[in-house]
């Protein structure tokens, strides 16, 4: 069991990603939307099209997303929304079971995956839909078009995998102690 210093250390952890991650997804959010017209990513860059950040690499091809990841579920802003709040009151939950007693991988992912979930909920409740802008490919081969929110999301997932596979060892050195002179 962690002492209650490390408990506070892992909640700031835990909170602060998270805000982090919902303050820079809406703020990149707000300004896409203010200065980018929406564009389909398999436009042909120009006036309806995306514009190129990085040659055809990374384009900003802003889309109003009102279904769930990928695109599934279409038009159930309000269906995901209700739910997006279950997930994050179980997110709360499992950090505070879990992550403050766990390596603090654990909280930076759970604080990654909070923020991903507020930040695509706060769309979803004030617009209907996600904006998603971020296009990156090569050439025709496109990935779906993504924001900071699922960015961070994805990342969380990552963690968890790397958590999955390596969270025993990780563990251990974290709870190796040097012995004193």
């Amino acid at each position: 069991m962690t002492d209650p210093a490390d408990r506070r250390r892992r909640w700031l952890l835990f909170a602060g990603v998270a805000l982090l991650v919902v303050v820079t997804d809406q703020l990149t959010k707000l300004w896409i939307d203010a200065n980018f017209a929406a564009a389909s990513p398999h436009a042909p860059v120009g006036a309806a099209g995306p514009t190129p950040i990085i040659d055809g690499f990374v384009r900003i091809a802003k889309t109003y997303n009102t279904g769930g990841i990928f695109g599934l579920f279409g038009n159930s802003a309000t269906i995901l929304a209700l739910s997006s709040t279950i997930v994050i009151a179980l997110i709360v939950v499992y950090h505070a079971r879990e992550g403050t007693r766990s390596a603090w991988p654990l909280s930076l992912a759970l604080g990654l995956l909070l923020g991903g979930a507020i930040g695509n909920f706060l769309d979803r409740v004030r617009l209907g839909a996600v904006i998603d802008f971020v296009d990156m490919g090569i050439g025709s081969f496109r990935w779906y078009t993504f924001n900071v929110a699922d960015a961070a999301i994805s990342t969380s997932l990552l963690l968890f995998i790397l958590l999955a596979f390596f969270g025993d060892r990780l563990e251990r050195r974290l709870n190796q102690r040097p012995a004193g002179p």
